[in-house]
Order: structure tokens, then C-alpha cells, then sequence
């Protein structure tokens, strides 16, 4: 009886197979998150009335009319153990008015960033950014490497032609899915790929789909492969929405040969409304997990 007692026990402190390994969790039961881990951060709201079962409070952001960023702060920005892929899992609700931006783009959410950047770099101009993102209800993954973008050469398909190349817009498509963008922003050049669910899951109506209720989101990143100095089309893009897979690619390629040390290292909660919010709306967000595999 003793040795199965020894036995059970081991088998609750190893790792579970498929799992991968916990690099953090936050489930927002108080506001001390640079106590956690968080930082680049003033605070954020929290919200006794609107969490998951058996929760004691959630992360709200309230988004004022005309505004940009949401009242109150955000936790900001993670720091985890570097790995080439990453899983994130979270509870969300918005509220019934909820409308986003109003536009095909925004409101950015969640984020992923590399060891190829610093702790303090700004995600929409990086070696490799990832997006989490709700666009006009319907969910979205998107990524940029806007600082890969060979200029001189804009526009030009360099996939077969070199490794010092951008892979998401503005060099040609590395993989042949997703949509592609590439403008000028400012002095610079921004780009982005995305991959849309193939309806709208967060709905105004009251049903299983309905936004004003409680959602479980499920994301995983990974890096594709590089095989003798080449990026291999081998990555992964994939989202679950309340356990079903809506969003599924595993063929992708995030980096190229110039970034063969590339890890995921950084966990962003940034909302942002580029051209500010069209009314007063809110969205939670609860009991977030990030692994580096579902």
C-alpha cells in the first residue's frame, strides 16, 4: 500500500506527457503582477462581477470612446524560458456592445516576441511578432517580421533566392499560406501575415457562439525548422475555440535561416485600438496559462 502511495505521488510531480512545460500562469486573483512577473506595467483592472466559475476576479480592459489603449493599464509584458514553441490558454467574454475597431484590422491583444528582440521592443516592428486577436468577431493569428524586410529588393519574391528575407510580406510568401501585407509606416516598412477563422465566432446573438458569454481560447505557435542554413516550411499556426480547432497550420514558416537561434522568450497583453475606439466597450480575460505545448 506504501509503494503505490510512492508511486502515485511520483506520478503527480512528473511533467504529463503531450502537456509540455508550464513556463507561467496567471489567474488574475489580485493585482500585484509585477510580483509575478510582469513588467513595463502600471497596473490593470480587475473585475469581481465578470469571471470564470470558482474565479475570484478577471483581468477587464474598458476601452473609452476615441481611445486607443484601455482605462486602467494592462499587465503588459512576460518573460519565460526561451523554447521553439509555445501554447497559450485563456478564458474570454466581451461585453454585449462589444464592436472592436470597426475596421478589417484591430484591435490588437495578445502577443508572442523573440529572443531576436529586446524586452522593451515595440511588437509591431520586430525580427518575429505573433498576434491573438478578435477582427469584426471572427478570430485571427497573425505575425510580422517587418525588421527582416530586405527594402532594397521590396516586393521582389526572394523566397528561393536567400535567407536574409522577411516572411511575412514584402518578399514573397515562404509558404504559400496565409494573406500577405506590406506598407510604409512612417520611415519604416511593416508587414503582416494572417490567417482567419472561417466565420465569425464571437457573435451578437445569444447562442453557443455568443460574446457576451464565456469562451476558452487555445493557441499554439511553433517554430519551423531550419534545415542545412534553410527555413523548412514545417512551423506550426493553430487555434482552438472552446475545443474545437478552428484554425489550423502546420506548414508554415516563421523564420529563415538568418535566425537559426530564434526562441520564443516573451508573452505580451498590449490592446490597442489604432484609430480609437468607436464607443465605450470591455472585454475580461481569466485564468491564462502558457506552456510551451497544448
Amino acid at each position: 500500500m506504501e509503494i503505490n502511495k510512492l508511486i502515485v505521488a511520483l506520478l503527480f510531480s512528473l511533467p504529463v506527457a503531450g502537456f509540455g512545460e508550464l513556463l507561467f500562469e496567471e489567474k488574475f486573483e489580485d493585482a500585484d503582477f509585477a510580483g509575478r512577473g510582469w513588467y513595463d506595467t502600471k497596473g490593470a483592472g480587475l473585475s469581481k462581477t465578470e469571471h470564470i466559475p470558482g474565479s475570484v476576479s478577471s483581468l477587464e480592459f474598458k476601452f473609452l470612446k476615441g481611445a486607443r489603449i484601455p482605462a486602467g493599464g494592462t499587465p503588459a509584458r512576460h518573460l519565460f524560458k526561451e523554447s521553439d514553441s509555445v501554447y497559450v490558454s485563456f478564458w474570454i467574454k466581451f461585453s454585449a456592445n462589444w464592436t472592436g475597431s470597426n475596421k478589417p484590422y484591430h484591435p490588437h491583444m495578445f502577443h508572442f516576441t523573440t529572443n531576436k528582440n529586446d524586452k522593451y521592443c515595440g511588437p509591431a516592428w520586430t525580427h518575429l511578432t505573433t498576434y491573438i486577436e478578435d477582427t469584426e468577431g471572427t478570430p485571427r493569428l497573425s505575425i510580422q517580421d517587418g525588421q527582416n524586410i530586405d527594402v532594397s529588393r521590396l516586393k521582389e519574391d526572394l523566397t528561393k533566392k536567400t535567407e536574409n528575407r522577411a516572411v511575412a510580406g514584402g518578399n514573397g510568401n515562404s509558404d504559400g499560406t496565409g494573406k500577405l501585407d506590406c506598407y510604409k509606416a512612417g520611415k519604416r516598412y511593416a508587414n503582416g501575415k494572417t490567417w482567419d477563422a472561417d466565420k465569425k465566432y464571437f457573435s451578437d446573438e445569444p447562442g453557443p457562439y455568443y460574446k457576451g458569454d464565456w469562451h476558452h481560447i487555445e493557441v499554439y505557435f511553433k517554430l519551423n525548422s531550419i534545415v542545412n542554413g534553410k527555413g523548412v516550411a514545417d512551423g506550426a499556426a493553430k487555434y482552438w475555440y472552446d475545443g474545437k480547432l478552428i484554425i489550423n497550420n502546420d506548414k508554415v514558416m516563421l523564420r529563415t535561416g538568418q535566425f537559426p537561434d530564434m526562441k520564443f522568450n516573451q508573452f505580451l497583453i498590449l490592446p490597442y485600438i489604432g484609430d480609437g475606439s468607436p464607443i465605450e466597450q470591455s472585454f475580461w480575460v481569466d485564468d491564462l496559462v502558457v506552456r510551451t505545448n497544448k
